[in-house]
């Protein structure tokens, strides 16, 4: 059942990856990398359940903190470089 979990876990973050690469907004595609990162974690942890390696369990956690403050790094990177840019009407009065 375990197993089963895993496979489908592995086609979902496929088509999650598949998003982070085609997704139209740069905002579209970190929320797909952070979707992704949320489910490597679940991941570690069902791998180290189906193991019986419960220190998973303790790098599954590391993982996670890690990848939240990486999407807020991100995310507030992306948030002053779009308050740098100027806007396109800006550009081009009419």
């Amino acid at each position: 059942m375990l197993t089963a979990a895993i496979i489908a876990l592995l086609v979902t973050m496929t088509l999650t990856l598949t998003r982070a690469f085609i997704g139209p907004t740069e905002y579209d595609r970190m929320l797909a990398a952070n979707s992704f990162g949320t489910k490597t974690v679940l991941l570690i942890a069902l791998a180290g359940h189906l193991l019986s390696w419960h220190s998973f369990l303790d790098v599954a956690l590391l993982y996670a903190m890690v990848n939240f403050v990486g999407t807020i790094a991100i995310m507030r990177f992306f948030e002053a470089s779009a308050a740098i840019e100027p806007d396109e009407e800006e550009n081009n009065p009419s």
